[in-house]
């Protein structure tokens, strides 16, 4: 991975790629950019396609073609995947990934609420299930979560920062990114974006996009 790419995550949190590398699968990117995860058993790649209905723990069984809300992905497990990559197979311009800053979150409703709001998992995990902060250090960085769905608050300040993160969520503007070429890429640092997938249209039910998680980069 090029120094440019890595600076321009590190300011930004994101970076964009159009039409890349279109003799490329997703999953040799993947290699080329960092260190793969397989979140589990066959999961190495997803395919993310809009669905009216699934299974009710999943965010296709709840919000069906609506929009989804903001969340960083698997926030509810202990230590969330550190990137995550999404390319186009079948996109529309009209159905955009829509990004927020974690560090804007940070900035409206306070790291001293934030860093000291308990969540929990909605269901246990592994047979268990963990308390978890909103805001973290690890390394060098501020880690962020956050999920309306999988994460519910477990303390007094929970409940506050549940407040206050929804209200800001619902008033601030996101960034729009359109996955609408095949090949075109996203990449995205999971530790401090929070992403959503905007409503699926009428007659746009094909769009298809690949995703892999990456635990770190080159």
């Amino acid at each position: 991975m090029s120094l440019e790419i890595r600076d321009e995550i590190r300011k930004s949190g994101y970076i964009f790629f159009s039409s890349h590398r279109p003799n490329d699968s997703i999953v040799k990117i993947a290699e080329d950019f960092g260190k793969p995860l397989e979140p589990w058993e066959d999961g190495l790649v997803q395919t993310l396609v809009p669905l009216s209905e699934a299974a009710p723990n999943s965010y296709s069984g709840i919000f069906g073609l609506n929009r989804f809300p903001f969340h960083s992905d698997l926030a509810h497990w202990r230590t969330p995947p550190r990137y995550l990559i999404l390319r186009c197979v079948t996109g529309y311009p009209d159905i955009p990934t829509l990004l927020i800053d974690g560090h804007d979150l940070i900035g409206a409703v306070t790291l001293d609420i934030l860093a000291c709001a308990i969540f929990k998992p909605r269901r246990p995990r592994d047979g268990s299930i963990s308390l978890l902060r909103l805001c973290e250090p690890v390394e060098d960085v501020v880690r962020v979560r956050w999920d309306e769905v999988f994460l519910k608050p477990a303390s007094r300040i929970g409940q506050v920062a549940d407040l206050r993160v929804r209200e800001w969520l619902s008033t601030c503007t996101p960034t729009a990114m359109s996955l609408a070429q095949t090949h075109d890429t996203l990449l995205i640092d999971n530790w401090r974006m929070l992403h959503a997938r905007s409503p699926i249209l009428p007659g746009r039910e094909s769009r298809a996009i690949e995703r892999v998680y990456l635990e770190a980069l080159h």
